[in-house]
C-alpha cells in the first residue's frame, strides 16, 4: 500500500551486489562520492563524529582501489550502504527518543541506517537536470532534516516521515539548479503540473495539445495557462546578437511589460513557504492524499477513486482524509493571519 510504512523501505534488503547492478549510474566524482564525507556540517554535531566519517570514507575509497570489478564511486558507496543494517520498529523507536534529547550518536545512527531510503528516492529523479550523487546529497539534507523533526510517538514508521522531506528538498533543487533562468517555485510547479497535463493529452491524440486543451482538461483559465506555459520553452541567452554586425543583442531590444512590486513579490513568495511548511505538519496519510488529488510533489493529479486504489482505501475515505488535511491548512492559514483566497484549490469541499 502506498504510503505505509514499509512503501519506500520495502527493497531495501538487497545485497551489496544488486544495489551495484541496480542503480549503475555513468557519473564519477573524482573527490570521491560519499556524501557525509564531503559535507561533514551535515548529520555530524562532533569532531569525533567528523573523523569517524572521513574514515568510512576512506575505507570506502581503499575498497575501490582493491575492486577489480568497479573503481566507480557511486558504484562503491552503494555498496558501502549494502552493509549498513536497517533499523526495526523498536531500534527506531528507540534511537528516535533518543535524537528528541540532542543525543547526536542517535542522530547519526539515525541517518545511517536510512542513507539507502535517499538513493532509492533519488532515483525516480535522474534525468531531470542533476547528476545523480547531487540528488542523493540534497536528498540527504531533507533526510537530516527529517531525523531533526521526527516525532516517534505519533505511530508511523520514519521511512513514511522522511519520505516526503527527501523529496521536498530533491525537488526543490531540481527546480533551482536546472533551468537557466530561475522562477519561482510556485511557478515552476504550476508549470510542471500544466506539462504534465499536455503529456497525457499528447499520449492521446496526433496533434500537439493546444492551450485550451489543457484548460478544458485541468479546469483553469485559458489566460492563466498560456502566461504559465510561455514560460516553458528553453531559455535563450540575453547576449545573442541579433543584428548583422554582431554589436546587438537580443537583451537590448527586451523591455519588461510584466514589472511585479518588489514587496508584492516578496509576500507572495513568503505564502509559499509557508503553505509547504504547514504542508509538512499534516500526518503522512493525509499529506499523500492531498498530494495525489492536487498533483503536488511529482505526483499526478488522480481522482478520489485513483487514489484510493494507490492507498488501498475507500473512496470515501480518501475524501475524508482530503477534507481534513484542508481543514487543518485552512487553520494554521487563519492563525497567522494569511488569506486563505490565495488558495483557491485548498477552499474546495
Amino acid at each position: 500500500m502506498s504510503g505505509s510504512p514499509e512503501t519506500e523501505s520495502q527493497g531495501l534488503e538487497e545485497s551489496p551486489e544488486a544495489w551495484s547492478s541496480d542503480l549503475e549510474v555513468e557519473h564519477g566524482l573524482d573527490h570521491g562520492a560519499f556524501f557525509l564525507e564531503t559535507n561533514p556540517q551535515a548529520g555530524v554535531t562532533t569532531e569525533a563524529e567528523e573523523d569517524e566519517f572521513r574514515t568510512a570514507a576512506h575505507r570506502v575509497r581503499a575498497r575501490a582501489g582493491e575492486s577489480t570489478r568497479s573503481s566507480d564511486p557511486t558504484q562503491i558507496y552503494l555498496k558501502e550502504l549494502g552493509f549498513k543494517p536497517l533499523l526495526n520498529a523498536e531500534e527506531e523507536f528507540a534511537l528516535a527518543r533518543r535524537v528528541q534529547q540532542n543525543d547526536a550518536n542517535a542522530r547519526r545512527g539515525m541517518i545511517e541506517a536510512n542513507l539507502r531510503l535517499v538513493v532509492k528516492i533519488a532515483r525516480h529523479y535522474c534525468n531531470r537536470g542533476l547528476p545523480f550523487l547531487d540528488l542523493i546529497e540534497e536528498g540527504n539534507l531533507g533526510l537530516i532534516t527529517a531525523v531533526e523533526k521526527f516525532d516517534p510517538e505519533r505511530g508511523f514508521r520514519f521511512s513514511t516521515y522522511a519520505t516526503w522531506w527527501i523529496r521536498q528538498t530533491i525537488e526543490r533543487a531540481i527546480m533551482n539548479q536546472s533551468r537557466t533562468v530561475r522562477l519561482p517555485i510556485h511557478v515552476i510547479k504550476e508549470l510542471n503540473v500544466y506539462l504534465r497535463a499536455a503529456k497525457t493529452l499528447g499520449q492521446h491524440s496526433d496533434r500537439k495539445p493546444t492551450p485550451e486543451d489543457i484548460a478544458e482538461l485541468i479546469d483553469k483559465p485559458i489566460d492563466e495557462i498560456r502566461r504559465i506555459l510561455e514560460l516553458a520553452p528553453d531559455a535563450t541567452s540575453l547576449e545573442t546578437p541579433v543584428s548583422q554586425d554582431g554589436k546587438k543583442t537580443l537583451g537590448e531590444f527586451l523591455t519588461d511589460e510584466t514589472h511585479v512590486d518588489p514587496e508584492t513579490a516578496l509576500a507572495d513568495e513568503n505564502l509559499k513557504a509557508k503553505l509547504e511548511e504547514w504542508f509538512g505538519e499534516l500526518e503522512p496519510r493525509h499529506r499523500e492524499v492531498v498530494a495525489r488529488r492536487y498533483g503536488l510533489f511529482d505526483y499526478e493529479r488522480q481522482t478520489l477513486e485513483e487514489v484510493g486504489k494507490a492507498v488501498g482505501l475507500t473512496r470515501e475515505r480518501v475524501r475524508q482524509l482530503q477534507l481534513e488535511a484542508i481543514k487543518q491548512l485552512r487553520t494554521r492559514i487563519r492563525e497567522t493571519g494569511w488569506l486563505h483566497d490565495e488558495y483557491p484549490e485548498f477552499g474546495e469541499d
